[in-house]
């Protein structure tokens, strides 16, 4: 502020008179005129009034500003109506904005989940904003952020050492309380037949004090089991594990009186089953170049235990080798194919001539052991043609194929797969057959049952899968598989397609080419039925739903293949059953970060906003109104919350004011002629 004069008259005539007017006034002091003096002072009032003094005062106008609105649509804005209250209070800020001078409003919508969370602070640092124009920020969330920083970021100071308001507007009436499912760990196989443990823990978030709550458990198809548990404590339960593959463990906790939500109440589990140290036993004939080939892959997985036997020589081979050499140890004969044999789940005959090696009662045992559920895999070379071969034994009632003396083909040969095997679980997906390598050996059949996934020379069964009773069976018309590992011809899927085989004898749920599996995408439950073989199937799969109830789903398809589908929403587990199949799907895991906590609270963004001298407020209650303020005047108050003005001086232009209005010289003039009457009138 600067100080002028404007006067009437010009400024030495005025001085000129109040020269003249001082004079007087002394005169007549010295010559004792009552009212002289203040005569003069009325004068003098009236003379100053005239020079015009007056101040000049910059003329000052708000610079552009921006701040910053952020809105949360995060997963955790989709509980109750918080999104759409959410959308009313950004659009009323929006319009307050427009009428405010030099602001100019930045919408941000923050989506969170894809299991990073929330970011909201995230969102603001990478807002693109002139330098220096930040007014301040307003957040319209539900409170649950997952980057609050530890303090107040640096973009909330102001140029000036001034805090910059955070302004936080929470989509609800009040604070909120919410029970939680937390699941602190859980094994992600377990051993078929033994009881898998998980620990939980279930907590009341924005209550004072811990309760009671129920805890249903349900495992598979199983009947769900509950019992009663202490929140904020650990619990230990343990689920049965009864079949390979997944188990899904359905697990869900009773209501808080109030809560905000029940989707953190409750979780799916998958557990999957499997096999304790698969045991295979591998019996080979005289050494060739697949035995290699079984040791290798059977060696390479750690689940399988291997016990390996080679036939050096028959018992009648006489080529004057002394006995102390003819084994390092004994062959276990009756330990493996009487006492032991039902503890291997895979028995494997790789070019085995039997040539009395094992006696009769010991091949009825393994024919057995297949029919009571065991699994046996034959291939067949040259010794199928030769005396003394298996098919000469009780054994040949369990093989798909007979091989006649005459039946072993010479010639080069490529692989090809079936109809059938282009869709089996064994072989299908295993490539192009014509990129195969070639073979050069096989053996024809006079006569074979069972699944055919794979032709040799002039379409003859080359791979044959076979059920016998509870067992399955599996005959390999070939010793040339081996080749396939030379890379011969560009090589084959030979670890791939053992792999397959030998777990599909095993009885791996999901090789098995009649099977019932769903799974739920995008909120469609997808069911997929195989069944190859058979023409048709029960036109309708029963689908129960997470609270019980009961729903038909249409299967249309074909050739073995049949699918089905449904809309689906929400969690838990939907069972599904057909022609005496189950299969369960649950929706794959949500934002586990977004769940944890479904509260509105202002306890974890509150402190940043306190200390940036912003407010919270409660969209519920009321939607605040956006206005500006000038520094130093409070940044909130009841129903608005405001933003600092910056004002800038206008170049050139100034605001003048009179510093002695004329009604104030006036008066005071009357008032020191009145005196000076009255001093006069003594």
């Amino acid at each position: 502020m600067t100080f002028d004069l404007a006067p009437m008259l010009p400024l030495w005539l005025l001085a000129a008179v109040a020269a003249v007017v001082i004079l007087g006034a002394l005169y007549g002091l010295v010559r004792g005129a009552r009212g002289m003096v203040w005569r003069a002072l009325a004068v003098l009032m009236l003379l100053g009034w005239m020079a015009g003094p007056r101040s000049l005062h910059p003329v000052l106008r708000p610079v552009p500003q921006d701040a910053l609105l952020i809105v949360d649509h995060s997963p955790s804005m989709q509980v109750g109506q918080r999104a759409s209250l959410a959308d009313q209070t950004a659009n009323q800020i929006t319009q307050d904005a427009t009428h405010l001078p030099g602001l100019t409003l930045h919408r941000i919508d923050v989506p969170g989940g894809s299991g990073h969370g929330t970011r909201l602070f995230d969102a603001m640092d990478h807002a693109d904003l002139p330098q220096g124009r930040f007014a301040g920020a307003i957040v319209v969330t539900d409170g649950m952020d997952h980057d609050v920083p530890s303090r107040l970021p640096t973009r909330f100071q102001g140029p000036n050492g001034q805090r910059l308001p955070l302004h936080l507007v929470l989509t609800a009436k009040g604070e909120e309380t919410d029970r939680r499912l937390r699941i602190l760990s859980t094994p992600p196989y377990a051993i078929v037949g033994q009881n898998a443990t998980i620990r939980l823990q279930v907590d009341d978030l924005g209550t004072p004090a811990p309760a009671t709550a129920t805890l249903t458990v349900r495992a598979g198809d199983a009947p769900a089991t509950t019992r009663t548990i202490q929140t904020g404590q650990p619990q230990d339960i343990t689920v049965p594990v009864q079949h390979p593959g997944e188990t899904l463990v359905g697990l869900s906790v009773s209501a808080l009186p109030g809560e905000a939500s029940t989707l953190n109440n409750n979780d799916v589990i998958r557990i999957r089953g499997v096999r304790d140290r698969l045991r295979v036993l591998l019996v080979s004939g005289v050494p060739n170049q697949s035995e290699r080939v079984w040791r290798r892959l059977l060696k390479a997985d750690p689940s399988v235990d291997l016990v390996h036997f080679t036939i050096l020589r028959s018992p009648s081979t006489d080529d004057g080798t002394p006995l102390s050499d003819l084994a390092l140890i004994p062959f276990p004969i009756r330990e493996l194919f009487q006492e032991k044999i039902r503890s291997f789940d895979l028995i494997i005959l790789d070019g085995f001539r039997n040539s009395n090696i094992l006696p009769e009662e010991y091949l009825t045992n393994i024919a057995d052991y297949v029919r009571r559920g065991g699994g046996l895999l034959v291939t067949a070379g040259p010794e199928f043609v030769q005396d003394g071969s298996l098919q000469d034994t009780t054994l040949a009632q369990v093989f798909p194929a007979h091989v006649p003396t005459d039946g072993l083909v010479s010639q080069a040969f490529r692989p090809v797969l079936t109809d059938l095997g282009k869709a089996h679980p064994v072989t299908a997906g295993l490539g192009n057959s014509n990129d195969w390598g070639p073979w050069y050996r096989s053996a024809k059949v006079d006569q074979s049952h069972g699944q055919n996934l794979m032709n040799g020379p002039n379409g003859s069964p080359l791979l044959l899968l076979d059920r016998v009773d509870q067992g399955r069976v599996a005959m390999l018309l070939s010793d040339q598989l081996w080749l396939w590992s030379r890379n011969e011809g560009g090589g084959g899927p030979q670890a791939e397609l053992l792999r397959r085989l030998s777990h599909w004898l095993m009885k791996e749920p999901d090789l098995e080419e009649n099977r019932l599996s769903a799974r739920i995408e995008n909120g469609q439950l997808l069911v997929d039925r195989h069944a190859l073989g058979q023409t048709a199937i029960t036109p309708q799969a029963i689908v129960t739903l997470p609270d019980g109830h009961t729903q038909p789903i249409t299967m249309t398809g074909g050739k073995g293949l049949w699918h089905g589908s449904m809309p689906v929403t929400g969690g838990g587990i939907w069972t599904i059953r057909q022609d005496g199949l189950v299969a369960f799907a649950s929706p794959a895991a949500q934002d586990t970060l977004e769940r944890q906590d479904l509260r509105a609270t202002a306890t974890i963004m509150g402190a940043t906003a306190k200390a940036s001298g912003g407010s919270q407020n409660w969209a519920g209650i009321g939607i605040p109104h956006l206005r500006q303020v000038t520094a130093g005047q409070d940044l909130s108050g009841s129903g608005w919350i405001g933003l600092p003005v910056s004002q800038a001086a206008v170049a050139g232009e100034t605001r003048t004011q009179d510093l002695v209005p004329a009604w104030l010289a006036l008066v005071l003039a009357l008032i020191f002629l009145g005196v000076g009457w009255w001093r006069e009138g003594r």
